[in-house]
Formats: structure tokens, C-alpha cells, sequence
């Protein structure tokens, strides 16, 4: 049985540790990585995850991030 796969996209600060530490709070909320693409120019990180948890979850965590400035779900 294949989990669902949802996008989100991030909107953040540049910093040198960002990148570390939403894939931190993504792995320590039960969601997989499947698919990174960060336009580092744009402070932007598109995400592509899965889980069996509900992506709220996740996108709760990560606006709790100082760095980060918006968080959009793009599965909706």
C-alpha cells in the first residue's frame, strides 16, 4: 500500500541551518521526504512528502520555524 503524496511550499529566510531543520521537523512528524527542490535565490523550498499522518500536522511544525514566512499547501 503506496502512502499519498502532498506538496507544500515553503517560504523562508536564508539561513545556513533552514534546510536542516525542516527536514528535521518532517522526519521527527512520521513524514518522508520524496521529492526537495530549493530555489535558493527565491528563499523558496518546494517539498513533496508522504505520510499516513495528516499534513497539518507538519504544516503546523513548520510555521512554528523562526525562519520560516509562509507555508502553502499546494495538494488542496
Amino acid at each position: 500500500m503506496s502512502l499519498p503524496h502532498q506538496q507544500i511550499k515553503l517560504v523562508v529566510n536564508q539561513s545556513p541551518e533552514i534546510l536542516e531543520r525542516i527536514l528535521r521537523v518532517a522526519r521527527h512528524r512520521g513524514f518522508k521526504v520524496e521529492l526537495l527542490d530549493w530555489n535558493n535565490e527565491a528563499g523558496e523550498l518546494l517539498l513533496t512528502v508522504s505520510s499516513s499522518r495528516a499534513l497539518n500536522l507538519l504544516k503546523t511544525q513548520l510555521t512554528k520555524l523562526i525562519d520560516v514566512k509562509e507555508v502553502i499547501d499546494l495538494s488542496e
